[in-house]
């Protein structure tokens, strides 16, 4: 029985090594990523017993996908498994300045997108857990994965777990107005949002002077029990300054910036998440706060969309930070 399920699309994802062009590179680099799978197997590395909810075409692709998650020691029993449709594959070229990284997305008529409401047993899904995460990018696949996302959050709150909701929003793939349409309403079944201040302004239309007072009005709007904002500072490509806030009963919480050097961003969002909902539910907002943030900014040093860190080494890092060589 796990005590956080998530639900989300998982995808193939491929890149040319040596931050070479698609267009050029004759071999790829092979990952497995997806926010809520992401953020399943980050829990459990972090020692949270965790499932992933999803729909895969029964193939070798979508075996890779489980085989992953299992990896990490995610329970996948309550995939629902298609002999049509396919998996998705995204690919990521990675940049350096003044280049940017760039993502290029082939996720069109995948398994999830054609997923039918009913066809998750969610109260069984979810019998016995604390936590329920996903994330804007899963009903923004297609209507009848919105549909899914509001069935599943609808019985979340119902069973009495705590449910968390990293807007995320992807342009590639609705646009702000149906992206508003549909997630507003689903923000009554939340209670912790995670979201950029950026995303908040297009997907809930609320904005403010200050990424403070966003978050206040974010609360106060839609009675969420915290909203969390990541900020990043984009310095160069590959370093940037990253940290998060969080509010709370009206109360801002603030934490250290981290300067990181990056090796692969993607995935770091997702490592906030997991690292709050661990210090959450271990703890209180400061521990959620402080754990997502330094998580998150590990994530950034280690390639590939899962987050090897260990726990000790994210509670070393909030302690002392020192990058002396570990012996």
């Amino acid at each position: 029985m796990a005590e956080v399920v998530t639900f989300g699309e998982t995808m193939i994802r491929l890149s040319p090594p040596h931050f070479g062009r698609l267009e050029q590179t004759n071999q790829l680099d092979v990952n497995i990523g997806g926010a809520e799978w992401n953020v399943a197997g980050d829990l459990s590395r972090l020692g949270v017993s965790t499932a992933w909810v999803s729909r895969l075409t029964d193939n070798a692709l979508g075996a890779m996908i489980r085989n992953k998650a299992r990896e990490q020691g995610v329970d996948t029993s309550h995939i629902v498994w298609t002999k049509e449709d396919r998996v998705g594959v995204y690919f990521v070229e990675f940049g350096a300045a003044p280049r940017a990284s760039s993502v290029l997305y082939d996720r069109s008529n995948t398994a999830i997108s054609r997923i039918k409401p009913g066809e998750v047993d969610w109260e069984k899904v979810l019998e016995g857990a604390r936590w329920f995460h996903t994330s804007g990018i899963t009903p923004g696949l297609s209507q009848s994965a919105a549909r899914v996302t509001a069935e599943a959050l609808q019985t979340a709150k119902k069973l009495g777990c705590r449910v968390s909701y990293d807007l995320n929003y992807r342009a590639k793939l609705w646009t702000t107005e149906e992206a508003m349409k549909c997630q507003v309403p689903l923000m009554e079944y939340v209670d912790v949002l995670i979201s950029t201040e950026e995303d908040t302004r297009k997907v809930l239309g609320v904005s403010a002077d200050s990424y403070r007072e966003v978050a206040h009005k974010l609360e106060a709007q839609f009675n969420f029990e915290v909203v969390c904002i990541t900020l990043r500072e984009d310095i160069s490509v590959w370093r940037n300054r990253w940290t998060a806030i969080a509010c709370a009963e009206g109360k801002i919480y603030d934490d250290r910036t981290y300067e990181v050097e990056i090796v692969d961003r993607v995935g770091a969002g997702d490592s906030f998440s997991a690292g709050f909902i661990y210090g959450y539910l271990t703890g209180d907002v400061t521990k959620g706060l402080r754990f997502g943030n330094a998580f998150s900014a590990l994530k950034h040093s280690i390639p590939g969309d899962i987050n090897w860190s260990t726990r000790q080494e994210v509670e070393n890092l909030i302690t002392s930070g020192s990058l002396r060589i570990s012996r």
